[in-house]
């Protein structure tokens, strides 16, 4: 059957057929991919598969949608990436719910723009309950709002720009070289990035030291905050952490909050990760004090389980967005009375995201959600008690959300040897296509990372990669003739 194009756009009313057949055939040519798939990765090289992209003559087109299909399962599919399979637990990347991979077919064909009103309609207010919803989950007033985001790094970067232009509203010329972000040793790398992108210089944000749990030290924020006084440099924003990236840790939201209040600063919490516990049954007492900061990350692609992108920037007062508010002739005029989106958001045009979290909640309600959430906590806790219990592995810390931090170090092998040997355990479990981990550094050591966000996944699938990362360590070292158990 032929799936050439018959117009020149195959989404369009006297087409209706062959977008229906076209989506019909990749949906079928995915499902039979994905029935395929017997493990997270192939292990395929950059070197493989950069030439088979390059090889593609793009000035040369197949002309059959069916030829094409074929074509991407060679370039992409055949060595993608599985977030589905157990044996997948590298990043911040979930297995997504149907609901919303179905919202993915409306927000791509229909095409919608949320950044005026009159490209989106509907949408519009769509966006606008969901952000509301989100707001009264974080214990937020009636005079708050938000806008969805291309993910976490986004609306962190917003939410300073926000809290820049707030502390230099009214303020005398020369007041940026001397403002300061407070954040801990263990935030995001976003703060960082937004803070040289808004102007403010590589020494503006200032490490505030962790406690033993890798959660930020109060007293020493509290230290820092006056220093900050006595040389009179001024702390534009706090940011804490409601789920670091290694540990999944949670800063003292209302302790932070406190001493934010004392001075007037601004407290932007970053929940890209740990949001998801705001619709946990379980858990949702550990995000206590969010509802006091003037602004909140939440990244729905990750403890939600939505399809990249899906986050969105919250803030506890709505007048604060007049930072972000422009307005041009052509779009936008301060004249038109019409809510538009766009006098929130960074971006201009930008994709109707939030219909898939709108789909999920409709479909399966926020409590599926969070028990999603608690499977994946616990799934975290048991899987530590692992570590634990082998002997042939090391846990840095105990999982404060879905994040297991560990090592390979046998008795009797050296700290400078595991570093050397974590690496390539790594490595070859993806060169083998076995199981993707992640890596970080714990203290300027070595570690392997587990991020576990697959509700599907059970104890004997983690305890599996685990053994998996115990046997490729000794393979390792019997190779070496070095050492072995």
């Amino acid at each position: 059957m032929s799936l050439a194009p018959r117009s020149d756009h195959l989404f369009s009313p006297d087409n209706l057929d062959g977008y229906v057949e076209a989506m019909r055939a990749s949906v079928d040519h995915l499902a039979a991919t994905v029935r395929g798939v017997d493990g997270p990765a192939t292990g395929a090289s950059p070197e493989q598969v950069a030439k088979l992209v390059t090889d593609v003559d793009l000035d040369r087109p197949v002309g059959d949608l069916a030829a094409a299909l074929d074509e991407m399962s060679r370039v992409y599919l055949d060595d993608a990436v599985w977030f589905h399979e157990p044996a997948y637990a590298a990043h911040l990347n979930p297995p997504v719910v149907l609901p919303a991979l179905a919202a993915e077919v409306f927000v791509s064909a229909v095409n919608s723009s949320l950044d005026t009103f009159d490209q989106s309609v509907g949408g519009t207010f769509v966006e606008r309950h969901l952000v509301d919803w989100t707001c009264a989950r974080i214990g937020f007033g009636p005079g708050s709002d938000g806008v969805f985001t291309s993910g976490g790094s986004q609306s962190n970067l917003q939410a300073l720009h926000l809290a820049r232009d707030a502390a230099l509203a009214g303020a005398a010329d020369g007041q940026l070289p001397r403002l300061r972000v407070l954040a801990s040793a263990d935030a995001h790398f976003s703060v960082q990035k937004s803070a040289r992108l808004l102007g403010l210089g590589a020494d503006a944000v200032l490490p505030v030291p962790i406690d033993a749990d890798r959660r930020m030290d109060v007293a020493a924020l509290h230290r820092l905050l006056a220093g900050l006084d006595e040389v009179g440099l001024v702390a534009m924003a706090v940011v804490a952490t409601a789920g670091t990236t290694d540990f999944g840790a949670i800063d003292p939201l209302d302790a932070v909050a406190g001493a934010c209040a004392e001075r007037g600063t601004w407290l932007h919490v970053d929940a890209a990760y740990g949001g998801g516990l705001l619709v946990s049954a379980r858990h949702r007492h550990r995000l206590a004090g969010i509802e006091r900061a003037d602004s909140v990350t939440v990244d729905y692609h990750k403890t939600w389980f939505q399809p990249v992108s899906s986050s969105a920037l919250l803030v506890r007062d709505r007048r604060l967005l007049v930072h972000t508010a422009w307005h041009a002739d052509y779009l936008n005029p301060e004249a038109d009375e019409r809510p538009h989106q766009v006098e929130k958001s960074l971006q201009t045009t930008r994709r109707f995201d939030a219909l898939k979290l709108w789909l999920t909640l409709r479909t399966l309600g926020p409590d599926l959600i969070g028990e999603h959430v608690d499977t994946v906590v616990g799934l975290a806790t048991r899987s530590h008690a692992h570590v634990v219990a082998h002997p042939d592995l090391e846990a840095a810390l105990a999982p404060h959300l879905s994040t297991l931090v560990f090592r390979f170090r046998p008795p009797g092998l050296t700290e400078d040897a595991a570093d050397a040997l974590v690496p390539r355990i790594r490595q070859t479990l993806y060169d083998r296509g076995q199981a993707l981990v992640a890596a970080t550094k714990v203290d300027g050591r070595e570690h392997l990372k587990l991020t576990l966000l697959n509700p599907a996944a059970t104890d004997a699938d983690v305890q599996g990669v685990l053994d998996l990362v115990g046997a490729v360590g000794h393979e390792l070292l019997a190779g070496e003739g070095r050492w072995s158990a």
